[in-house]
């Protein structure tokens, strides 16, 4: 019959694999009991336009601070010029977690830079 006990080592990998899984649980079941039911809440922040080869860039950041998740939202940033818009672009998110931030850009041919004012609105999202 061969000697059953376990050396230093298993105890060691033991030990830490059971605090992982408990820390884990812990935490799933802490998220769960403490999260909201609040609606996505989309906010966006444009940045500051960059001009490329053919075009301007233009940097957008946009954040869910719901409690629920965002699927297939669309953002479009309009260009205007004296109150009248000059160009329009849509930004696509495919999905937006709870409580996270996308960035992504949008171009436009246009110099945002020369007066032309930025606006920028949420179009849609779906619920996943």
């Amino acid at each position: 019959m061969k000697n059953l006990q376990k050396n230093w080592l298993e105890w060691i990998v033991f030990a830490a694999s059971l605090v992982l899984v408990a820390s884990t649980l812990g935490y799933l079941v802490y998220d769960a009991a403490t999260s909201g039911n609040a609606p996505p809440s989309i906010e966006f922040h444009l940045g500051t336009p960059r001009p490329q080869l053919n075009y301007f860039l233009v940097p957008v950041s946009v954040t869910n601070r719901g409690d629920k998740t965002a699927e297939g939202v669309h953002i479009e940033v309009v260009l205007e010029n004296d109150g009248k818009e000059q160009e329009s672009r849509e930004l696509a998110i495919a999905l937006l977690a709870r409580h996270s931030t996308r960035e992504g850009w949008v171009t436009f041919q246009t110099d945002p830079r020369t007066g032309q004012q930025l606006q920028a609105r949420v179009l849609s999202f779906e619920k996943p």
